[in-house]
């Protein structure tokens, strides 16, 4: 399948499509799932046209990684939650609803269970205290590094 060009989230880089921000640099956006799994399942992209992890530039995605793992760290704080959940998904028999590369970050914690993937959308309200607890997170962890 070729990249298309017009899904959401080539929309949402391009400013044609809203989304709830946490983080963005020359290469990755991350930014709040609108139908999430669980409180604060958060959304890193590359901004490189990849339809899936194999049609990735390998140094794109070793980029994109670490923000992963930054942004990771910051869902978790700002949740308050003991652990995270990574997922990416490669294709619609994966599970992959939008095709563009992301990366899932989903706080957990045990004995919890979390909505079904791709079902509903969220308060738009809430994403946003979410947004704004994450990016907190985020500069906190760039202060303690300067």
């Amino acid at each position: 399948m070729a990249y298309d060009a017009d899904n959401i989230f080539a929309k949402i880089l391009r400013g044609d499509a809203p989304a709830f921000k946490v983080y963005e640099d020359d290469h990755t956006l991350a930014f709040m799932d609108v139908m999430p799994q669980a409180p604060g399942h958060t959304l890193v992209i590359p901004k490189d046209p990849a339809e899936n992890l194999h049609d990735a530039n390998p140094e794109i995605l070793g980029h994109t990684i670490q923000v992963v793992q930054k942004v990771a760290a910051a869902v978790k704080q700002a949740q308050n939650v003991p652990g995270v959940m990574i997922a990416q998904l490669n294709g619609a028999a994966a599970g992959q609803t939008v095709f563009h590369l992301h990366f899932h970050i989903i706080p957990r914690t045990g004995g919890v269970d979390m909505s079904m993937h791709a079902r509903e959308m969220a308060d738009f309200g809430e994403l946003e205290q979410q947004a704004v607890a994450i990016r907190a997170a985020l500069a906190g962890a760039a202060g303690n590094h300067a």
